[in-house]
Parts: C-alpha cells; structure tokens; sequence
C-alpha cells in the first residue's frame, strides 16, 4: 500500500505532453529512481523509458514525455530497475491543463466590457473563460467566468484605468479531477476603450495635460500684463513727452495742393494776407514828443488804472490816437499765425515757427 501513497504531480498539457513530477530528495533520499510509462492496455504492454529528465540537485525528480492516449500507467523504480517502488494506471484525460486563449479581444461599449477569444479544437464543453480586472484604486483582483468563449462585465468607469487578465479553466469534476486552468495571459491596460501600455500612462496623460493647461493660462496672464503696462507706459509718455504737432496735417492746403512751396501759397493766399494787413494798419506815429506830451495831460486827469482800461478801450475802438500811442511799442514781423504756428518775414524770407 506504501506504493501507492507516495504523492505525485500529473499535468497534461492541453492533451499533447504529459509531465510526471515527484519529490524525489524526500521520498528516495539514497538512490536516484528511474520512470517508465505505457498507453497501451492488456497483457501486452510495452514499457518506454522516460526519454527526458527533470532534474532537482542532480536526482531524477520527474519526466517529460508526449501523450499518446487516453490510459496512462507510470512505474517508478530503483536505479538498476529490479525493484519497483511505484505504480499507477490512470486517465490522462482527467488531468488536462489548457493552453492559453489565443486571440483575445475586447469590446468596451459605455460601462460593459465583453472579452472574447478563439475556440480551441478540443473539449469546448469542458471549458470556461475567466476575466479578472482592477483599477488602481482597487487591492485585489475582481474575477468573472462565463462558458467559453466570451465573458462580459458592467459597472466600468470610463475615467478609471483597468488592469485585465483572462484564462481558460477546466471544469472540475465534470472533466478533470484537478482544477487545472491555463497561464494568465498577458496582461492588458484599458481606460474607456483605449489600450494603453500600462495605468501609468494614463496618469502621466492627465498631468500632463493639467501642465500644458496652467503653462496656457500663465503665458495669457502675462500677455494681459505686458498689454496693461503698454497702455499706461503709453499715457506717460503722452504725457511727459507730449507728441510734435505735424504741420502737414495743420496745413494741408499748403502740402497737398502747393507741395509744400510756401511762396506759391503765399501768394494764393495774398488777398486774405492784404485783408488782414489793412484791418490792422498801424496809424502814422506821432513823435515822441507829442506822446510825452499827451502822456502828462493824461495823467492829470485820469489815474494809473484809467490810462490802462481807456488805452485798451481805443485799441479795441480802432482810436487812431490809442492806435498812434501803439505803433511807438516794438513792432512784430510776424505776418499770421495759425494753430500755433507762425510765420515771420525776416530778411526777405518767409519763416514757419
């Protein structure tokens, strides 16, 4: 009975390889066991060595050989194969291990997502398709299983970025006696539809986005600033520095029709000059003896204050004497003046001020 306790691992690999594995330092400390197997059934059995070794410090630990039916029978024995320490007849069926999905696809509608992958050749019916997802909020892994060969699950948050993972598992006991199920397959980043290298990314994405939104409205503060500071670095100047009037636009008459030639303009202009001469033609000046004595009369009978007001008041009458009394001040040469500007004979020469 000791036979058959010894404990062993039998794994068939999706029906194409069979691996028989036992501990071999625990249970066989002092010698280095052989193994050999048979598929066939009756008195006719033909038993084949174990073509290739797996090896744990140098002693046999298992073996690795190809499936050839449904019924298996393995024997263990000593180094030199004249006593056996272990044998076992049984179904190489109810030891399957999957492959792999092949194929894998995901559909992200709103909050559902449906993962699908191939159907394999074999045994569909003994099959389920596993899905485990999480987010980065999320410790443990969130499982759902469904027949194969498609799973689908609701509730997914379109901001959040997932981690997928899917494998096929074999029913048990239906059809396996050990709950076999395949590798995970590679695993899988997924935020509202879009596959991405991993949940960093996603993260990375979004600061980045923020970094280019604040750089955005920085650069348009500024902008907003250097505009405010133009406007008032532009009173000041208007007002410290006030602008030169142009006489092109004061005399536009002068540059647009005579080009800028003054004498020409002059002349045009020379009844209006004339005009203006005559209404203020200085009257023949007394001498100044009779203004000396006109002054004296004046000053006994009026005071200081009187002589000023009725001297302005003739100027302004046109009184031809007020008008002799003022042809005694300086004279000017300036001959008209507009917007500012003056122009001055001197010399023969017309001057603009």
């Amino acid at each position: 009975g000791w036979k058959d306790a010894i404990s062993t691992t039998i794994i068939n690999f999706n029906n194409e390889k069979m691996q028989v594995t036992w501990a071999a330092r625990e249970l066989f400390p002092s010698e280095n066991v052989s193994f050999s197997y048979t598929f066939d059934e009756g008195k006719h059995k033909v038993w084949k060595p174990c073509p290739t070794y797996l090896l744990d410090q140098h002693y046999n630990s298992g073996c690795l050989f190809k499936t050839e039916g449904p019924t298996l029978a393995i024997s263990i024995r000593n180094s030199n194969g004249s006593e056996e320490l272990f044998f076992k007849r049984l179904k190489s069926d109810f030891y399957i291990k999957p492959n792999r999905p092949e194929n894998v696809t995901f559909l992200w509608k709103e909050d559902t997502v449906t993962v699908s992958c191939n159907k394999p050749e074999r045994a569909v019916k003994c099959l389920k398709l596993e899905l485990q997802y999480k987010s980065k909020f999320d410790k443990d892994w969130q499982s759902r299983t469904s027949k194969c060969c498609s799973v689908g699950e609701q509730g997914f948050d379109p901001r959040k970025c997932y981690s997928f993972r899917v494998r096929l598992k074999r029913l048990v006991p239906y059809c396996n006696v050990v709950n076999y199920s395949s590798d995970w397959e590679a695993e899988t980043f997924w935020m509202n539809g879009t596959l991405l290298d991993s949940c960093d990314d996603g993260i990375k994405s979004q600061s980045n986005t923020v970094i280019v939104l604040s750089c955005l409205l920085a650069v348009l503060l500024m902008i907003f600033i250097l505009l405010i500071l133009l406007c008032k670095w532009q009173r000041l100047q208007k007002s410290v520095m006030p602008a030169i009037p142009d006489p092109k636009y004061i005399f536009a008459d002068l540059f647009n029709d005579h080009n800028g030639n003054l004498q020409e303009w002059m002349d045009k202009t020379d009844h209006a000059m004339v005009q203006t001469k005559l209404e203020y033609e200085d009257p023949e000046c007394i001498t100044e003896a009779e203004s000396q004595q006109e002054d004296e009369k004046n000053s006994d009978e009026q005071g200081p204050q009187e002589k000023i007001l009725s001297f302005s008041k003739a100027t302004e009458n046109n009184d031809p004497k007020a008008a002799q009394i003022a042809c005694l001040m300086p004279r000017s040469n300036t001959i008209a003046s507009f917007a500012g500007f003056q122009i001055v004979m001197n010399d023969d020469m017309y001057v603009m001020l």
